[in-house]
């Protein structure tokens, strides 16, 4: 292509990415996970266990769904703020649930040793729960009420103990007559 011709570089561009686009997001034949929708069930052995942990057991909490790696910087960036999350309000019920994928337990063990992580960890070695919920970037979390379906989807790191975040799950929270 000539040097002259910055119009054309924009079309191949355009082109190359719908087809990835096409590619990546026409291809399945899974309804969009959305908010509104029914979240996927998966079936995932917990880090330290051969335990196999679901949505399903969770049905009734209100549940963050985490989806991340050990390479992913802004995953990192947003694990202390998960922590002291899930320390503040997992007495009041709340459940996360951070699912590494792609990996091997020793070195989601490691990352989770080195920032001192308590919430449970979950292995998506071959990509499965993140394929059937659809997650496209990491860090990426979806918030699941009591029924199961996905309040919210949240792309990218968050200040997960910032008062908006604590403040909309303690409403949530409110209504479970199960809650302390």
């Amino acid at each position: 292509m000539r040097a002259g011709a910055p119009g054309l570089w924009v079309v191949v561009v355009v082109i190359a990415l719908a087809a990835v686009a096409m590619l990546v997001f026409g291809s399945s034949s899974l309804p969009p996970v959305g908010r509104g929708t029914v979240a996927p069930d998966y079936s995932l052995r917990g880090l330290d266990s051969s335990e196999l942990h679901s949505l399903s057991k969770l049905k009734g909490k209100v549940v963050l769904v985490n989806f991340w790696a050990t390479w992913c910087k802004p995953c990192e960036e947003e694990m202390p703020a998960m922590e002291r999350l899930y320390r503040k309000m997992h007495p009041a019920g709340l459940e996360m649930v951070a699912i590494s994928v792609g990996e091997e337990a020793e070195s989601v063990r490691a990352f989770r040793d080195r920032l001192r992580l308590t919430f449970p960890i979950l292995l998506d070695p071959d990509k499965s729960a993140a394929t059937e919920w659809q997650t496209f970037a990491f860090p990426e979390t979806l918030l699941v009420d009591r029924d199961g379906l996905i309040l919210e989807r949240y792309v990218g790191p968050r200040d997960w103990d910032a008062p908006a975040y604590v403040a909309r799950l303690g409403q949530l929270l409110e209504t479970n007559p199960e809650a302390p």
